[in-house]
């Protein structure tokens, strides 16, 4: 694995701000989706600004903190939200905030960042392969151990899923149409999904 994390002050900032704001478990494991991302980037002879992608990757998960738990918005856009602020603090253009904002806010919409710019595909693909294993075998093993050398992954599965858990279960609604209903269909007790074709059916509309 040849990836460094980016050697700028933005990416410093950066990486200082979340370090203070988020567990060990969401650090590494942002960190692990920015290195997996651009190995994937490479490996698809994506064209990327790596320190746009490093922005992306660190804030990705930053809405699951306590403070955003009552937001009554999605968790990815709480989390894209914090990385336009930042973002917008350090004078960044707006293009280059608008490619983080929308790599935070459909990292977990599949099907449709892999069609956008490639910061925003590879945040997806960060996530998708540390997360779910989309991808594993695209790297080689000794890549995969330099990544988890550096950034480990203890008991991951489980801690990443009661992560999840604790940060979208009191805004169940958030769910709707997407990924994370699936995890308090598993974890939380009481949990009712939503249902697209039940929404239709009970919608005002007389016909």
């Amino acid at each position: 694995m040849t990836t460094s994390i980016p050697d700028t002050k933005l990416a410093a900032a950066a990486t200082d701000l979340v370090r203070d704001t988020v567990g060990d478990l969401i650090y590494h494991h942002s960190r692990r989706v920015f290195l997996f991302g651009s190995a994937m980037g490479r490996h698809r002879g994506l064209s990327f600004d790596p320190e746009l992608l490093y922005i992306g990757a660190m804030f990705h998960d930053v809405g699951l903190n306590p403070e955003f738990r009552e937001s009554g918005r999605r968790f990815e856009v709480d989390s894209a939200d914090e990385a336009r602020r930042f973002l917008h603090a350090h004078g960044v253009p707006e293009d280059s905030v608008r490619r983080v904002w929308t790599a935070i806010a459909l990292h977990t919409t599949p099907g449709i960042p892999e069609f956008m710019e490639p910061e925003v595909a590879l945040v997806t693909a960060g996530v998708e392969y540390d997360v779910l294993g989309i991808g594993y075998h695209a790297l080689s093993e000794a890549e995969r151990a330099s990544v988890v050398a550096l950034h480990p992954r203890p008991d991951f599965k489980r801690r990443i899923l009661a992560a999840f858990t604790e940060g979208i279960k009191d805004k169940p609604a958030t769910t709707f149409g997407n990924v994370k209903a699936d995890v308090l269909a598993h974890f939380q007790p009481g949990f009712s999904r939503g249902d697209f074709v039940t929404v239709i059916q009970e919608s005002p509309w007389p016909e």
